[in-house]
């Protein structure tokens, strides 16, 4: 009942000051400020690609409140669209799930998703134009040591088709797990992994803050320009780009460091490369 991963939720003490990166790096464009009464949040709204990144502010006491004073800014919800959102709110009352219903939106805490470390915010799909520098994002990453075990409960809480999964192996970055492709036909997903070598970034955030969110992902046309303008602001990031590759031609992935975006790391993929690591790599498209 879901079609595609429309947007993320950060958590942060300062919208104004997290949305920077997103605009002056990404070319996000601010949508609309409101708050969330049930998240005690003031939200500001950014479009990306085809979807958007909502920033909430405490507002007061509540979740957003504790949230932050818990952790400071971070990714504090996934979020994806059902093209028929009030079946899957039926679906999810059905189970004895009552989430928060504010703004069209259903708003899913760690007891409603039943996933230690798994919020997620559902809206409507809608079709939307591009915006920025993004085309779209399409995962959001959740640290687990139970990847096989969290990919059943979240086919059993939306309806998810378990055929579609594929499963991930990294020696290079260090982890394994599932990826919960909606369809079979789009990169759209949770992606549930553990990290396994000791040391790295992932591995260190795992053991700080246990099975949680960890980062999203996009893809973009445009990653030769995103990382210029990286570094004509200073800001951190990684990139994956094989060696003696054309300075005309795309880098295959580039990483932007938490700092750069408010408190979110947000990875970016060249035009199809993530089918390299999705289960159809003969649909990556060489570039020359």
């Amino acid at each position: 009942m879901l079609s595609r991963i429309d947007r993320v939720q950060l958590a942060v003490p300062d919208a104004d000051a997290a949305a920077r990166g997103w605009i002056d790096i990404l070319g996000a464009e601010p949508a609309g400020r409101d708050k969330v009464a049930g998240l005690g949040a003031q939200r500001l709204t950014l479009r990306i690609g085809t979807g958007a990144i909502e920033l909430l502010a405490p507002d007061g006491t509540g979740r957003i409140a504790d949230a932050v004073s818990r952790r400071g800014a971070h990714l504090y919800a996934a979020g994806a669209a059902s093209p028929d959102l009030a079946g899957l709110e039926a679906r999810l009352r059905g189970k004895g799930i009552a989430p928060l219903s504010e703004g069209g939106q259903l708003h899913l805490d760690v007891a409603d998703t039943g996933i230690e470390g798994l919020r997620v915010v559902l809206s409507k799909d809608q079709p939307l134009k591009p915006v920025g520098h993004v085309d779209f994002l399409y995962e959001t990453t959740l640290l687990s040591a139970d990847t096989p075990g969290v990919a059943r409960q979240l086919n059993e809480l939306f309806g998810l088709d378990g055929s579609n999964y594929t499963e991930i192996v990294s020696e290079k970055f260090g982890y394994r797990g599932t990826l919960t492709l909606f369809k079979k036909d789009k990169l759209d997903r949770l992606e549930v992994i553990e990290p396994t070598t000791p040391g790295t970034t992932m591995e260190r955030y795992f053991r700080k803050f246990g099975q949680s969110l960890y980062m999203a992902f996009a893809e973009t046309s445009e990653i030769n320009l995103i990382a210029d303008r990286a570094t004509a602001a200073g800001a951190g990031f990684t990139l994956d780009r094989p060696e003696g590759r054309a300075p005309h031609l795309p880098s295959d992935q580039l990483w932007l460091h938490p700092a750069t975006l408010g408190g979110m790391m947000l990875g970016l993929s060249r035009p199809s490369m993530a089918w390299f690591w999705s289960g159809k790599p003969e649909r990556v498209e060489a570039v020359a």
